[in-house]
């Protein structure tokens, strides 16, 4: 009986230290699957046309002649007195696009840094990345996303300090 009451205890301390193990391997598991989006550095060109009917499409045609995926973009008309069109895109290659929008009668070409987050396509993902940069204290001067039928979205975010952003994601 004492030999019993010996191995009980030893058997149950086992099977707590086990236990905690696997409490936290399940607790880092879990910390892990928090993360629910992955920040990255990204750069982006704007052009700025003069505005036309057809713009987008000598836009594109452009781009897709110089063999220039676009990853992310934007486009709109500030027409009025100005009749101009601005285009903001990411894309796999700047230099080929910066020459291909060139040749097509871009004015004004830029180059900025910018952040891409992927996350999951679910109500309320925007409200927490934005949320996780201003509690940060870091300015977000301008995003846009987009998603589609799919599990994932990406935003794209230009704020006042794109590494530190990019560190807090990374850390939520």
């Amino acid at each position: 009986m004492a030999n019993a009451a010996k191995k009980t205890p030893a058997k149950a301390t086992a099977g707590k230290a086990g236990a905690r193990v696997k409490a936290g391997a399940t607790h880092s598991a879990r910390k892990r699957a928090k993360k629910t989006f992955t920040a990255r550095a990204a750069k982006e060109i704007t052009a700025t046309f003069v505005d036309a009917a057809g713009l987008t499409a000598r836009v594109a045609a452009a781009l897709a002649a110089a063999n220039v995926n676009i990853l992310a973009g934007t486009g709109y008309s500030a027409s009025g007195a100005r009749r101009k069109a601005i285009f903001t895109l990411i894309v796999d290659n700047l230099a080929r696009a910066e020459k291909a929008l060139e040749k097509i009668g871009a004015e004004d070409i830029e180059d900025s840094s910018v952040i891409t987050v992927e996350t999951p396509n679910k109500v309320g993902a925007l409200e927490k990345i934005s949320k996780i940069i201003a509690e940060a204290g870091i300015n977000i001067y301008y995003f846009y996303s987009t998603t589609s039928s799919g599990k994932t979205a990406t935003c794209v975010f230009r704020t006042a300090d794109d590494k530190k952003a990019i560190r807090v994601l990374s850390e939520a």
